[in-house]
């Protein structure tokens, strides 16, 4: 940028190219004077005419003290004048000025000497009002101290980018002088700074004039080129004024501290979603390994690119968990996923294989101590503890893992298993926060892979009472008969679901299907006190509807349960076979050769309900003939209506020619769900044919 009152010229050319001039000038109303060696005005200026009241033809020729000058400073400004003359030393003094209205106004001169071609000297004076010379110094001395004593850093810049100006603050977070600065441009005073989106808004200030405020930059500078920064910038264009462009200002606050909040404050949040989402999709089952996924998914890849989830084998079981007091521990992975790095899902481990820690590795010292282990920096002996052998620890270290949290998985004080965390793409090492939000998402499965623990044990316990109190049925002679018993899915226990085949004199034959409602070991027992029952009332020899009737009346005293019942007496005598319902669901009958149907039965009371009567019903069922019975785990699902899942029974009992046993794994395989909530009985009954 050229000084205000400079000039250039092209090359080869005379034309000159004057530069607007500075408004300071104006601003002072400096005037211009000259007296001769008698002390008369000889030259007077247009600003001195503004200055002092009196026109130009009124005061050549005029002895300057006697017009301008009270009398009690006459001696001494003619004394002064006098020894200019003589001596050709330059004066200045602050004088009371009479003005051509009568007042009296305080102003400052500077005088020097000129000499003419002839010889003869002159006075040259410049003079300008005290009060606004002084307020200019005022303001100026001001500015000088506010710039230098600020703690926001300042610059100038022309219109090139180059440094004009800077003030010390500048200087500290350059960590350069100011006279390393001027002259200089961006890219030489921040040399290993990216300065391309700097430069760009600074020019697109100075071409616009629209101040860019407040924008944030991060980055580093000579001063500590070993850490990032945050800086607040505000840029904003130098006009004259005359509205000529002189550069751009450029302030500059330091908001590392300001960021350093605003980004923590930021991860705490991501933080917190983090353990709220953990908390919505951890543990929405009491499926150990689905529980193990779900939070190896919210671990990646936010919180690592990598995550195994390892548990005690002892864990996964009836048994307490336990972790050896000195050797290795035996583990099986759940659970494996890896963000970026698919070469370290197969070195981190397999899911649902069995994998032995020897003591000195970290996720055996993880469970023995039940604290977490961050090796922020992982070096060829961590990756040695971290995987399951040399080759697994080259594949990790291949991939560049450099940063390994292990987190106990505990719940009631005790370790389940462990979280292996991993980083590799991501460049940040693990640290405290990432501890205490693994720590979290750790504990809550903790306490879900507990559940399912204990569960699982409830679950086996019921499901091997249940078993036990069902019978293992030897068909009759005359009487092909298959069965099957399937446990409800792992979300919930088992129920009180039951089957029966009892003989009866006159090689008649009972055929029995209950359901206790309710779950658990309860539910169990009470099923297997009804269908001890039932057996014992069976060999009363009495019709099926009274069968039902007395065991209303012993439900009625297992007060809270009811159950369900159909109980069917078949005669091969008669080809013949006498059905009550309590509360049950209708069979399902194929006549040989034929289509199959759902009889319509009463469908009567479920036991327990008491004093409501049942109705025996005689249908014909003869040899080829096939007689289903169910409960209603096999077709209630939420999934569709009772009316929709009846059809789907049919359609798969027609026209297949299977055995009794094909078409009872049929029915579970088509009708059956993993994630359905109750258990099934099954009982199909064909009569053989007669010799």
């Amino acid at each position: 940028m050229s000084e205000a009152g400079s000039f250039s010229a092209d090359s080869g050319s005379s034309d000159l190219r004057l530069e607007l001039p500075s408004g300071v000038l104006d601003a002072l109303g400096v005037a211009v004077v000259a007296l001769d060696t008698a002390g008369r005005f000889v030259l007077w200026s247009p600003q001195a005419e503004e200055l002092f009241g009196y026109s130009t033809q009124e005061v050549l020729g005029q002895h300057a003290a006697q017009l301008l000058v009270h009398d009690p400073y006459m001696d001494l400004v003619a004394g002064k004048c006098e020894q200019m003359m003589e001596t050709g030393e330059s004066w200045a003094g602050l004088i009371p000025v009479r003005n051509k209205d009568g007042s009296t106004r305080l102003v400052e001169f500077r005088y020097t000497r000129l000499p003419d071609k002839q010889g003869n000297f002159y006075a040259l004076g410049i003079a300008t009002d005290a009060s606004t010379l002084r307020k200019v110094e005022q303001d100026l001395a001001l500015s000088t101290q506010l710039i230098a004593q600020s703690p926001v850093a300042l610059e100038v810049l022309d219109t090139d980018l180059r440094y004009v100006a800077v003030n010390p603050a500048m200087e500290r977070i350059h960590g350069l002088s100011a006279e390393d600065h001027i002259g200089r441009g961006f890219r030489e005073v921040l040399p290993s700074a990216s300065v391309d989106a700097s430069e760009a808004a600074v020019r697109e200030v100075l071409e616009t004039g629209r101040p860019q405020v407040d924008r944030y930059t991060i980055g580093r500078t000579p001063a500590d080129p070993d850490n990032d920064h945050a800086w607040s910038v505000s840029v904003y264009r130098l006009e004259d004024s005359n509205g000529q462009v002189l550069g751009v200002a450029t302030s500059v606050v330091d908001v590392t501290d300001r960021h350093g909040a605003i980004t923590a404050a930021a991860q705490a949040r991501q933080r917190l979603a983090q353990v709220a989402e953990g908390s919505a999709r951890i543990g929405a089952t009491l499926d150990m390994k689905q529980t193990a996924r779900e939070l190896a998914d919210v671990a990646v890849p936010e919180l690592s690119d990598v995550a195994v989830v390892d548990v005690l084998d002892s864990a996964l079981d009836d048994r307490r968990p336990a972790t050896p007091d000195s050797g290795p521990a035996l583990f099986r992975t759940l659970a494996v996923k890896a963000a970026y790095l698919a070469e370290a899902t197969g070195a981190a481990g397999t899911a649902d294989q069995p994998v032995s820690y020897d003591a000195d590795r970290l996720p055996t010292q993880c469970v023995r101590t039940c604290q977490p282990i961050m090796v922020t920096r992982v070096d060829e002996w961590d990756l040695a503890r971290i995987a399951r052998d040399a080759a697994a620890a080259a594949v990790l270290a291949s991939v560049g893992i450099h940063s390994y949290l292990a987190i106990p998985l505990a719940a009631q004080g005790r370790a389940l298993g462990v979280l292996g965390l991993m980083r590799g793409r991501n460049q940040l090492p693990f640290n405290a926060d990432d501890v205490t939000l693994a720590s979290e998402l750790a504990g809550r499965t903790a306490v879900s892979l507990d559940n399912a623990r204990l569960y699982q044990s409830v679950r086996n316990t019921a499901v091997t009472l249940q078993r036990s109190l069902l019978p293992q049925p030897t068909p009759p002679e005359n009487l092909e008969v298959a069965t099957r018993y399937q446990p409800a899915g792992t979300s919930t226990e088992v129920g009180g679901d039951w089957f029966d085949v009892i003989p009866l004199a006159e090689d008649k034959t009972a055929l029995v299907v209950g359901d206790v409602m309710g779950s658990g070991i309860d539910a169990a027992a009470t099923m297997g006190r009804l269908r001890t029952a039932t057996a014992t009332l069976a060999d009363l020899d009495l019709p099926p509807a009274q069968v039902l009737q007395r065991l209303d009346k012993i439900t009625a005293g297992l007060d809270p349960y009811i159950a369900t019942c159909i109980y069917a007496e078949y005669d091969p005598h008669s080809d013949r076979c006498r059905i009550a319902v309590a509360g049950h669901l209708p069979p399902a009958l194929t006549p040989a050769g034929g289509t199959p149907e759902l009889l319509d039965l009463p469908s009567g009371a479920p036991l327990g309900v008491g004093g409501v009567p049942f109705e025996t019903t005689t249908v014909p069922l003869r040899p080829g003939d096939q007689l289903v019975l169910y409960t209603d785990g096999l077709v209630e699902t939420r999934r569709d209506t009772i009316d929709e899942r009846l059809d789907l029974l049919l359609r798969v009992l027609d026209g297949h020619d299977l055995s009794l046993e094909e078409t009872c794994d049929r029915l579970l395989e088509t009708l059956c769900h993993p994630d359905d909530h109750d258990d099934v009985s099954v009982l199909i009954a064909r009569p053989r044919p007669r010799p």
